[in-house]
């Protein structure tokens, strides 16, 4: 070409909980069965969307408005009401205008490091979730920047590295708290988000808080919303329906903007979010319809919190097959549908190996397991991969140094369910003993 195309920051965008599908793939050709515990899509796991809120949807798709464009910043009323709901909280008010439509938080994501300057720096949670990490890198031409969550502490945030890292860093300009936290699953607790509300107010920052599980908690735990406990300081949180309803494929997520009036700065950028997706003309109009027929209907409340006690029993029944497994680092989860499990240090080494009984996917590993430098918990991925049929995330993909792997808490048969994560420890004791 004339000239080289791509931005030096387009290496940075990656995406490991869908690139691992290219593999799984190609060892499923050879008749391996997958268990597929890579992704979040509730609906692939066999969960059934209630019939009472399926034909809330039918009906709204036998309306004619549902078909035509919206207001670019959303449905006017559906913004309206979620404004109310987050208002009924107490905290941070806002308006219906203090609320923007996108297709999905992808897209909000791609779109809020997009408009930040590249020199500035938004510093988020490591283990990364991998759409919030790639976007901010691609932005900035350079590797993500984050703070560590400590798997010896409940998975939560390593607050002196936040500070340390802000402090000594002045291009950071603002902090995402993915809350409650995916990979790892682990809520936030009170505390430990009033006290990152402090260093942004310090340090003149604005938070930036992916909320997209915040309904989404059990075992006895509470996700506070950054509307809760930010006071004074500039933030926007993102919402959705994909995960809560679920409806994955409904693309439909949502900014809210807390104290847009507060920075003058923070009010520009609020803007140039609004301005694009206006160029865009406005995100799709009938999921933005159903969203308050489902909220405010009496069956939704109880629908929810049904769901969130059977996740929170999946969680325990895999806390008492992989918790007692001396070689991991293991926590309890408590929001979200991940969990992340993670190898003690020096457990792993290159000469670790399982059987694979198909020869074609035992020459496939071997061979993507001799590429230079590949992480140690990759290998235990692949292998596993091609040995159990289980496909599951390493974690060196999420920007960590630590070495394991995310699971999913989706599926619904519980037979099943036993059955994968017994295999799990299975192919992980005879992995760690060859």
């Amino acid at each position: 070409m004339r000239h080289k195309i791509l931005s030096e920051g387009a290496k940075e965008l990656s995406y490991e909980i869908r690139e691992i599908v290219k593999k799984a793939d190609l060892i499923q050709r050879n008749g391996q069965t997958i268990i597929w515990e890579n992704i979040g899509d509730p609906i692939r796991k066999h969960n059934i969307v209630p019939e009472w809120m399926r034909t809330i949807i039918s009906d709204l798709a036998k309306e004619n408005a549902s078909y035509s464009y919206c207001p670019s910043k959303g449905v006017i009323e559906t913004r309206r009401f979620l404004a109310d709901l987050n208002n009924q909280k107490g905290g941070a008010q806002i308006k219906a205008d203090d609320i923007l439509f996108f297709n999905g938080l992808g897209d909000a994501i791609a779109k809020a490091y997009q408009f930040i300057n590249s020199n500035l720096r938004v510093i988020g949670p490591s283990p990364a979730y991998s759409t919030h990490s790639s976007a901010e890198a691609a932005h900035a031409h350079q590797e993500p920047l984050t703070y560590k969550l400590d798997p010896d502490n409940h998975w939560y945030p390593d607050l002196e590295d936040l500070y340390n890292k802000v402090k000594y860093n002045p291009n950071i300009i603002g902090i995402l708290i993915i809350n409650p936290d995916n990979p790892t699953g682990m809520v936030y607790p009170l505390e430990i988000l009033q006290k990152i509300v402090a260093i942004a107010k310090e340090f003149d920052l604005f938070i930036l808080s992916d909320e997209i599980y915040l309904n989404i908690t059990y075992n006895g735990a509470i996700a506070y919303s950054l509307a809760e406990v930010i006071g004074d300081v500039p933030g926007i949180a993102m919402k959705g329906i994909s995960k809560e309803f679920p409806w994955p494929g409904s693309r439909c997520g949502w900014m809210e903007y807390y104290n847009r009036g507060k920075d003058a700065d923070f009010d520009k950028f609020c803007s140039a979010l609004d301005n694009a997706k206006m160029i865009e003309v406005c995100s799709t109009t009938l999921p933005q319809l159903a969203i308050p027929k489902i909220m405010s209907d009496p069956r939704y409340i109880p629908y929810r919190k049904s769901l969130n006690e059977t996740i929170g029993k999946r969680s325990q029944i895999i806390a008492e097959i992989l918790g007692q497994v001396p070689q991991l680092k293991f926590n309890p989860t408590y929001g979200a549908f991940y969990n992340t499990i993670v190898f003690k240090e020096d457990v792993l080494h290159d000469k670790q190996t399982l059987p694979i009984a198909h020869e074609g996917n035992r020459a496939l590993v071997e061979k993507w397991v001799s590429e230079p430098g590949i992480d140690l918990d990759k290998r235990f991925v692949y292998y596993m991969l091609a040995a159990k049929g289980i496909c599951v995330v390493p974690i060196s993909s999420f920007c960590s140094d630590l070495k394991g792997f995310r699971v999913t808490l989706l599926e619904e048969d519980e037979t099943l369910l036993r059955q994968t994560f017994t295999d799990i420890k299975d192919a992980i004791v005879a992995y760690l003993a060859s």
